[in-house]
């Protein structure tokens, strides 16, 4: 053991001090840095010289610079972590939804059905009176607009969340790329033994904890190690890398597999999500993708998405379903109003043009609005008396004008004896025509009764005893469209409320109709949703389900949202405990490596001084 020997003991005293120095202030430096991991100088006895009588130390010798990292800690942080950004997309977009049904204080939909209903209950005290026929088409007006810009407003927030999911996916993408990129250099580090990527391994643990806040991965990082003689809650994975979404490879090592996301072909422009394979197939993935911001956009937006089903748009997801029951909404209240409006007797009639109605097709297969049973036909003369009244059946194979006797066309038509007086020359179908014209261009076809002979004066009704049959293809209605973004009144009532009738009975001072329009709004009827399931109840209760629905799904995700905000704080608070810089501890130990420092550096001092007087001995 010589002098310079103990010199060098001194001077590897200094370089550890220096060095801890130098890591303790970049620990300072990122204090504030929420995805930075403190780092640790660790430290070890050089190897001794081994003399007699016993081993002597040769100094200090650094081993590594180690991040204290807990891997569990960290993989509970993404998870809460996920289930936040969850929650917390869900519950901003909902709260929007419940802005765009303000039923309280008088104002809402709510508000405009009940002023519907006034005006006809105005017009049944006054039938005659072309004042309420005006307010009566204005409220009606006011109600298919205000419920039109409703479903318009979910529309829109369901269109621009899928427009946000493109932008997210790619953001995704570009995510992945990065991390493939970072596994390079992280392995290129490592390869030299005890050699650490900690900043590197730092920035791939904040990638990977943006990736869980848009939708679940999983991640495998090697063999699981911990390093007890260094910190007891290091906790870290070794070198190898790989990354799943949803079963599905999308980071592996150094090769990155992206998403893909497309609309093609699709009316509706909404996007499905793909994960694409090493050789280039896609399995589509829409359906799997789950938690995060992502994961709710889709449950919000919908994820089911079939191109010649419904328009293009989704069949599932939270936003969808209100379109639906608007749109179930409405398709009930229309064709309940054009029921019992069908009975005002009119000098013809015709229908909407419905589509895909085949003359041959079966009614009942038609649509589900549409029941067995039967409606009556009453014609009246000019003063308004009933003077001929026909039944027609509706069953399982009735059809529009399929050439048989029990067809729609066929039955109207039929000779028969309508007003019980032995004269075969003054019935119904003495006086008018059924016809249906089906145009195979546009798809749709038309039912009209048509007056033989318009100078006779005779007018006709449609009296329903249960079928829905003139609300369902929309006889000589009020109202027209079939769901809440086309509903309205019929032109020629906008264009001349004066026009439309209050009667049943073409008479001056009637107000059946009227009246029954009234009594309407305490009737239950079957409301058809888009899943399938049917709900009997009045127009105000369907209406009031929708809201309440709307409303508790806020209130859910605000309760949700609360408590992932509470286990987000406390892991959080864990990981930061284990992992995030605390600056006393660190000024603390900034005190003692310069101390440290000062001390070895009194080591070399004392060395050169003893050396100097060697040299002065020498002399």
């Amino acid at each position: 053991m010589s002098l310079f020997s103990t010199l060098n003991t001194g001077v590897s005293g200094l370089k550890a001090a220096e060095l801890a120095t130098s890591v303790t202030g970049h620990n300072i430096a990122n204090a504030d840095n929420d995805y930075y991991t403190r780092q640790r100088v660790v430290t070890q006895a050089s190897t001794p010289l081994n003399t007699i009588p016993g081993d002597i130390g040769t100094g200090v010798s650094v081993t590594t610079i180690a991040r204290i990292h807990d891997e569990f800690t960290y993989t509970r942080l993404k998870d809460s972590s996920n289930s936040l950004s969850y929650d917390a997309y869900t519950k901003r977009n909902l709260e929007e939804v419940a802005k765009y049904f303000p039923d309280l204080d008088g104002v809402g939909l709510g508000s405009d059905i009940e002023n519907y209903f006034s005006s006809w209950n105005d017009l049944a005290s006054n039938p005659d009176d072309a004042a309420q026929k005006i307010a009566l088409v204005q409220n009606s007006i006011t109600l298919s607009t205000n419920l039109k810009q409703s479903r318009d407003n979910v529309r829109n927030l369901q269109d621009s969340i899928n427009d946000q999911l493109k932008t997210n996916v790619d953001e995704i993408n570009r995510i992945g790329e990065q991390i493939a990129n970072l596994n390079k250099s992280i392995s290129r580090t490592e390869v030299i033994e005890p050699n650490r990527a900690n900043d590197l391994r730092d920035q791939r643990d904040k990638l990977e904890l943006t990736l869980s806040d848009l939708l679940d991965i999983s991640v495998f990082k090697g063999d699981m190690r911990t390093e007890n003689i260094i910190d007891p809650n290091l906790t870290d994975q070794g070198s190898s890398y790989h990354m799943n979404i949803e079963g599905h490879s999308f980071v592996d090592g150094f090769t990155f597999h992206p998403l893909e996301i497309s609309n093609d072909g699709n009316a509706s422009s909404y996007y499905s999500i793909y994960s694409v394979s090493q050789d280039g197939s896609k399995v589509e993935i829409t359906d799997s993708i789950s938690g995060g911001k992502v994961g709710s956009m889709l449950d919000l937006r919908g994820r089911q998405i079939n191109s010649e089903k419904n328009g293009g748009f989704p069949i599932d997801g939270t936003l969808q379903a209100y379109v639906d029951d608007l749109d179930a909404f409405a398709k009930t209240f229309i064709e309940q109003t054009n029921n019992i409006y069908a009975r005002s007797a009119q000098p013809r009639m015709s229908s909407f043009a419905n589509e895909d109605l085949k003359p041959d097709s079966s009614l009942i297969n038609y649509t589900n609005s549409l029941k067995t049973g039967n409606f009556d036909v009453v014609m009246y003369d000019k003063q308004g008396n009933e003077v001929g009244r026909k039944t027609i059946d509706i069953h399982s194979q009735t059809t529009m004008d399929d050439g048989s006797v029990g067809s729609i066309v066929s039955q109207f038509n039929a000779s028969s004896d309508d007003n019980a007086d032995n004269n075969s020359t003054n019935d119904i179908d003495d006086y008018f025509n059924a016809v249906y014209s089906y145009d195979s261009d546009s798809k749709s076809g038309i039912l009209s009764f048509d007056a033989k002979d318009e100078l006779a004066g005779y007018t006709i009704s449609i009296e329903d005893n249960g079928t829905n049959f003139a609300g369902t293809i929309g006889m000589s209605p009020f109202l027209q469209g079939k769901d809440a973004s086309s509903m309205d009144v019929v032109l020629k009532y906008k264009n001349d409320p004066s026009l439309m009738n209050a009667y049943g009975a073409p008479i001056d001072g009637n107000n059946d109709v009227a009246n029954d329009m009234v009594q309407m709004q305490y009737d239950n009827f079957d409301f058809h949703k888009a899943n399938g399931s049917v709900i009997n109840e009045s127009i105000e209760g369907f209406y009031r389900s929708v809201t309440t629905q709307i409303a508790t799904d806020g209130e859910s995700a605000g309760r949700n949202y609360e408590t992932s905000t509470a286990l987000f704080n406390t892991v959080n608070s864990e990981f930061q405990s284990i992992s995030g810089v605390n600056t006393d501890e660190e000024l603390t130990n900034l005190m003692k490596y310069q101390a440290s420092y000062g001390a070895n550096a009194k080591i070399i001092t004392t060395i050169d001084q003893m050396l100097q007087t060697l040299l002065g001995i020498k002399q």
